[in-house]
């Protein structure tokens, strides 16, 4: 038997609070910058230009810092190239 892949589901901001509080505060600040340079790299299309590409270059490496901090806390946690978690 295999499991099913996890879809993800919206969560009131009163629970995300609530779970939020129980994590330090470096984790939540990583989390929220990996998700941040995800969504700002979706913005950029190929072929990129020479500035676009020191852009992506950049986000790639806060996604890459912040994963840092990710993994040390919760491998799941991890921000993964499609954007999903």
């Amino acid at each position: 038997m295999t499991a099913s892949p996890l879809v993800p589901v919206p969560i009131p901001d009163r629970v995300a609070a609530l779970i939020g509080s129980c994590m330090p505060t470096h984790v939540l600040t990583a989390e929220m910058e990996a998700d941040s340079a995800m969504r700002e790299m979706i913005l950029l299309r190929a072929p990129l230009p020479g500035p676009a590409w020191a852009d992506r270059e950049r986000l790639l490496s806060e996604v890459a810092r912040a994963n840092k901090v990710l993994a040390a806390y919760n491998p799941r946690l991890m921000v993964l190239p499609d954007g999903h978690h």
